[in-house]
């Protein structure tokens, strides 16, 4: 399995925001979560980093 959990980071804390993200795309002035099992989120945020052997996105407004 490839999913990553997002999280989002404000003031040095990670906060998860989505368990299991399987795809994100890029909409308008953000950013679409989707995970596995469906489940839609949209964020204004922008990737601040991966780490793919953590399986974690972070994510920054």
């Amino acid at each position: 399995m490839c999913e990553a959990n997002a999280y989002i980071t404000r003031d040095g804390e990670e906060e998860l925001v989505m368990e299991s993200v399987d795809k994100i795309e890029p909409e308008n002035d953000g950013l679409r979560l989707v995970n596995i099992f469906g489940d839609q989120k949209f964020m204004r945020v922008h990737i601040h980093a991966l780490s793919f052997s953590n399986h974690k996105i972070l994510l920054k407004e």
